[in-house]
């Protein structure tokens, strides 16, 4: 899309291909709870994730694979084993996660509050 002569086109964000990576509905939970708890089988994960489904458990533990966020560790046992765990890349992270628990310690009851406020105001008139 064009942009008029006053508007020079817009830098894109640097964080945009860092959140589409890190930041999808089950990703974000499932590293958090391998940085937190360690290696993981596959259904401590599911146990750990209550409400997702085992098909989404194992897309996303792949896209985290073929992204080196996880590793998988296959133990040639009877019954075989498979264990997940962070890659250092994935623990890199770390830090991130941290400072978002910190912020919503600190400000999701101000997120709340706002959309009570919001919601009882009404939607703004355009």
């Amino acid at each position: 899309m064009a942009r008029s002569a006053g508007h020079p086109e817009a830098a894109p964000c640097p964080i945009s291909p860092v959140v589409d990576i890190v930041f999808s509905r089950w990703t974000t939970p499932i590293l958090w709870t391998l940085n937190e708890f360690g290696t993981q089988r596959f259904v401590e994960l599911e146990r750990r994730l209550a409400d997702i489904t085992p098909k989404v458990l194992t897309q996303r533990l792949r896209q985290l694979e073929r992204d080196g966020l996880v590793g998988r560790v296959y133990h040639a046992e009877v019954p075989p084993r498979v264990e997940y765990e962070i890659s250092e890349l994935g623990r890199s992270l770390a830090p991130v996660f941290s400072t978002l628990t910190v912020w919503a310690q600190e400000h999701l009851d101000q997120v709340a509050d706002a959309r009570g406020d919001y919601d009882v105001a009404g939607k703004p008139k355009p």
